[in-house]
């Protein structure tokens, strides 16, 4: 038998006449294929499964737009005029509950941010978007003030719909009150100017949650499990602060069985209710175990959390009941069953890296870096095993390396994995020395750790050559012999003051507290955020005038401001040469100038380590190439690749 080092984590709870397995609740994330009439397809119905077939207590189906006729989201609705609308629901209330999870929902409704998850851009432009008061949205659209008339259908139809959520199979009812939507505007003294009833005072503002609250229990009866999200603090001036916070959770607790804690609004951009990579882990904590302290209901925290020991902490010292997840549980939905069994060395975290969140708005599919199930579940959550066994040789154990031995193996067949250098992890291990990454250089340890589970033989300090492949007679070769450093050959370029942004983890006491970091592409820019963060003077150089524009367009804006806060930015500066000053270059204008620095950071990307490809293309019945030796791109493209090259032996 297991000892199970998570005990709070992993016990029980009440809430309501429901038991909920243990403490771990998957949080709510958009549907990936909702239909014209918006009603779950069959890919959302697999996107939030496997969530529950990994073991969370309970997975939170979002959003359902309550009132249509003001909030024209693209978004999941309910109703009986819809045919198959409420079958849709129920299968997937069923998928979840049949893995032992309890299925549960979000009702919602945009406010003024209607239209955010449409496609059509010109019919988002024409909406109207409703709020508390007349106003402008960030990006010019205006804003209507709603009627006391219209307020009251909207209650009427959260309960409506909370009473078709529970017919359609859901067993608990989650109330958006929290982000920046409707109710979270009428919430905001920033966004709420109203004079009447429902504005004003604390007490006013709250007014239309507590109805909409007592509208949805009316609707399911005492004993259904009823949660309340709600921002502890809106976290910007001008917002309610968390004594409001507190106030806000002690007025609505006597209609809500758990109080869910976020923080934040989408009115400055969704980064504190979202954190980054660059924020700690559990950053929005403190917000629940502050509320905790003044209701008697149950609370629930989450925001950046992956490490099950900081959750076990989290509920053991009292700052919360239950700890939810978004992301993590997307990059491994089985965390929950890990933990339980012991293996949670074998959790692959989070990392923060907005792949699953950037995916939406541009193919409005869903997407996760390291789990290439995500969005595509329907396709098969489990590897399905070959029908003979065959011997593979994989060569090359970076990230996509790593990823098709571990799925070949799990497919039965027998695995060679060879690495030229003495450890596996290829770019990744680079990324120990940022703190940032390190979940990065994590998922190089955690995918060595399953190939070794799954009987994968590793070979490492081994060079593959063609007469290699030969004598191991595989029946086939997976080449991800990944890319390597491009230098520009600038004079001075192999001087003792130049590092390789690869080789940085090695080299870190080489770097001066003044330092130029040539690159300003993703990898440039991370590392110089990393190095003016612990204080030095950083100087970013790029040719070209716009720097990452290879960042997703979830992680760019976040990145950019890091790089004003920590870093001097050069564009259109082209390095010209290195001296012991620092890095010479030419400006936009044809001007050479000095820019200091006593160490210089190259970072100015990779190239496709083609020569070895060439060499052993054409080594095996069956060849398939993964990762960076294709083209140099993301640990995103690295891991499909891999994964999908393994299923096709």
């Amino acid at each position: 038998m297991n000892q199970n080092k998570y005990p709070h984590l992993t016990s029980p709870i009440q809430l309501g006449r429901v038991t909920f397995r243990n403490r771990i609740f998957s949080a709510p994330m958009g549907a990936t294929d909702i239909t014209a009439d918006c009603c779950p397809g069959p890919r959302t119905q697999g996107f939030y499964e496997l969530r529950a077939k990994g073991g969370a207590a309970s997975v939170t189906v979002s959003e359902l737009v309550v009132h249509p006729e003001t909030d024209a989201s693209h978004m999941l609705h309910l109703n009986l005029e819809t045919v198959g609308c409420l079958a849709a629901h129920t299968f997937v209330a069923d998928a979840i509950r049949r893995h032992g999870s309890v299925p549960s929902i979000e009702l919602s409704h945009s406010g003024q941010y209607a239209g955010t998850y449409m496609a059509d851009k010109n019919k988002k432009a024409s909406l109207c978007q409703w709020g508390p008061s007349d106003g402008v949205r960030p990006d010019g659209r205006p804003v209507k003030q709603l009627s006391k008339e219209q307020i009251a259908d909207i209650v009427k139809a959260y309960g409506d719909n909370a009473a078709l959520c529970k017919r359609a199979g859901y067993e608990m009812i989650m109330v958006h009150a929290g982000h920046g939507w409707l109710l979270h505007q009428f919430l905001s003294p920033y966004l709420n100017h109203r004079t009447d009833e429902y504005g004003g005072s604390l007490e006013n503002r709250i007014r239309i949650v507590r109805e909409v609250l007592a509208s949805v229990r009316a609707a399911v009866g005492e004993g259904f499990p009823i949660e309340v999200r709600l921002s502890g603090s809106e976290l910007f001036d001008g917002g309610y602060g968390i004594e409001d916070g507190i106030k806000i959770a002690q007025a609505v607790e006597e209609y809500v069985d758990l109080i869910h804690v976020s923080a934040g609004s989408y009115q400055f951009g969704f980064f504190n209710t979202t954190p980054p990579m660059f924020d700690p882990h559990g950053v929005n904590v403190w917000l629940a175990a502050e509320i905790k302290k003044h209701v008697k209901k149950p609370v629930a925290t989450l925001g950046a959390l992956s490490d099950p020991a900081q959750m076990e902490q989290i509920i053991a010292e009292g700052k919360a009941d239950v700890v939810y997840m978004a992301r993590q549980l997307l990059a491994d939905p089985f965390l929950p069953n890990k933990v339980v069994a012991g293996m949670e060395d074998r959790v692959v975290k989070c990392l923060r890296c907005y792949t699953c969140m950037a995916e939406r708005p541009v193919t409005f599919t869903r997407r996760c870096a390291v789990n290439p199930i995500i969005g595509r579940e329907i396709e098969g959550m489990e590897v399905t095993p070959a029908l003979r066994s065959k011997k593979v040789l994989v060569v090359g154990a970076g990230v996509a390396g790593l990823k098709a031995a571990v799925t070949a193996a799990q497919r039965g067949h027998k695995v060679v994995l060879c690495e030229k250098s003495d450890k596996v992890g290829g770019i990744l291990k680079s990324e120990q020395a940022i703190p940032f990454k390190y979940e990065m250089y994590q998922l190089g340890l955690v995918l060595e750790r399953q190939a070794l589970d799954e009987g994968v033989e590793i070979r490492l300090n081994t060079n593959v050559t063609p007469e290699y492949v030969e004598k191991e007679k595989p029946d086939a070769v997976i080449l991800a012999v990944g890319s390597k450093p491009f230098v520009p050959q600038l004079p001075g370029i192999d001087s003792n003051n130049v590092v390789i942004v690869n080789d940085y983890y090695l080299n870190k006491e080489k770097v001066a507290d003044e330092v130029v970091v040539l690159g300003g592409g993703l990898a440039g820019c991370e590392c110089a955020v990393h190095l003016g963060m612990e204080g030095k003077k950083v100087h970013l150089v790029e040719m070209r005038d716009t720097l990452a524009p290879d960042c997703n367009i979830r992680h760019r804006p976040i990145l950019m401001k890091k790089v004003a806060e920590y870093t001097t930015a050069h564009t259109e500066y082209a390095g010209l040469r290195v001296t012991a000053d620092g890095l010479v270059c030419k400006d936009k204008d044809g001007n050479e100038v000095l820019v200091p620095g006593k160490t210089v950071i190259c970072a100015v990307g990779q190239k496709a380590n083609r020569a070895d490809v060439d060499a052993l293309r054409l080594s095996a019945p069956f060849v398939r190439e993964v990762g960076d030796c294709i083209r140099p791109a993301n640990i995103t493209k690295a891991i499909y690749e891999g994964y999908h090259a393994a299923l096709d032996i």
